[in-house]
């Protein structure tokens, strides 16, 4: 399966990095492909292409706040959650998600 996730906190410092770090690390334990933007302090990171959204079997938005450019994600299948949920449990994130 692949994954495109955007994670963003308010503040856009360490939540959202944190995040983007669970699911990296996580994803290939459950046999995930994914790329992850942050929208942080920095501004949008490791920016999500046309080409990355388009291939994506699901867009994971992991925030508590609104993202920006959520118009480029229509017509995917979207699960938006919170950020804590990532941090918590992001096994369980995968599990009932990214199947």
């Amino acid at each position: 399966m692949k994954i495109v996730a955007v994670t963003a906190c308010p503040t856009g410092i360490a939540h959202t990095y944190m995040a983007a770090d669970a699911l990296t690390k996580a994803a290939p334990k459950h046999k995930v492909h994914i790329k992850v933007e942050t929208q942080g302090a920095m501004g949008i990171e490791n920016p999500l292409n046309p080409q990355d959204i388009a291939h994506a079997d699901k867009v994971l938005i992991v925030s508590d706040i609104e993202i920006e450019q959520m118009a480029r994600f229509e017509g995917k299948t979207c699960v938006q959650l919170p950020i804590e949920d990532v941090l918590l449990n992001v096994d369980k994130v995968f599990l009932l998600h990214c199947r």
